[in-house]
């Protein structure tokens, strides 16, 4: 009779999910950065969205932007910390199959809609430079409106195949997966059964459709510069270019790293697991940590709204 991690079953009831392998010693102390690094993105993210909400100035396109950039941000940690630090602190391994499947839909789905969320604010960056005159008369709300909920739906739709395609796969070698959460390649990488789809769609949606966005973003960041250069003075080329400084820093932050962990994924079989592991795990935790971050120290509007918050408070 087969061990209680490799019974043949074509859908187990649970998976374990094993932490950081081989730091299993370790996970009391990794769990502490990854609690600060939560709790910064928690409040960062909380924080943009209640300054925007509160401040009448701030109720503009690329501050909607922003709030849609907190909440996605908010799904992505929520869907995958409290897991993590449960393991770590409590050893609390099991994870219900249908629970992993909906964790594995929430990540990817929050990631591309991330990815849409960054190419909206190319775009409003794109207009505010290029065509100013017409800002208000191009980004109104009704278009805002579309561009959310086009985003959330490409986001949505992108994502189902990775749930659908994970469930149609019988598990017979082992339900543990190495990782602190539900990961798509993780998973599926313990079928027994040829899983070639699932890696031609993460391959499909990493080239094809996040490849797309950063050839938007950077088309879109050509036109800006084109706009920049022909500013008569140097000061106002420096202005300008200071209110894309903040898109431009997460856009490096979400996107080089994603790259580069998507092809370790599936390319670097002599890449240590634990250091693999480590660092996608940080991978999704960095982006909604350094966003609010970034756009409150570089984002002058916000920078006020939070001085005269904390002013007001102390006085």
């Amino acid at each position: 009779m087969s061990g209680p991690n490799t019974t043949d079953f074509t859908n187990p009831s649970t998976f374990i999910l094993q932490g950081i392998p081989g730091l299993e010693a370790a996970h009391v102390w990794i769990s502490i950065p990854f609690c600060t690094m939560y709790i910064i993105a928690m409040l960062g993210n909380f924080t943009i969205l209640f300054i925007v909400k509160m401040e009448p100035s701030l109720h503009a396109p690329m501050y909607y932007f922003f709030c849609m950039l907190a909440i996605t941000d908010l799904v992505l940690t929520t869907t995958t910390l409290p897991k993590t630090l449960s393991i770590f602190w409590f050893n609390s391994r099991e994870i219900n199959f249908s629970a992993c499947l909906t964790q594995m839909y929430f990540i990817h789905c929050a990631s591309a809609m991330e990815s849409g969320i960054l190419v909206a604010l190319a775009l409003d960056r794109y207009v505010a430079i290029c065509h100013p005159l017409r800002y208000s008369s191009i980004l109104t709300n009704r278009i805002m409106a579309k561009i959310g909920f086009a985003m959330v739906l490409r986001g949505g739709i992108l994502a189902l195949p990775y749930p659908f395609l994970a469930r149609q796969w019988p598990y017979c070698r082992t339900n543990i997966i190495p990782q602190p959460y539900c990961a798509h390649i993780a998973m599926v990488s313990l079928a027994c059964e040829d899983t070639r789809v699932s890696s031609y769609y993460g391959l499909f949606v990493l080239f094809c459709v996040i490849g797309l966005d950063v050839i938007f973003i950077a088309v879109s960041y050509i036109q800006i510069l084109r706009a920049i250069f022909r500013l008569p003075t140097k000061d106002a080329r420096l202005k300008t270019f200071g209110t894309c400084g903040s898109h431009l820093f997460v856009i490096l932050a979400f996107y080089i790293p994603g790259l580069f962990i998507s092809l370790i994924s599936r390319f670097g079989q002599k890449v240590p697991l634990h250091f693999h592991v480590l660092i996608t795990n940080v991978y999704l935790l960095m982006p909604p940590m350094l966003n609010p971050v970034i756009y409150g120290l570089r984002t002058k509007q916000i920078q006020d709204r939070l001085l005269r918050l904390f002013t007001h408070e102390r006085a």
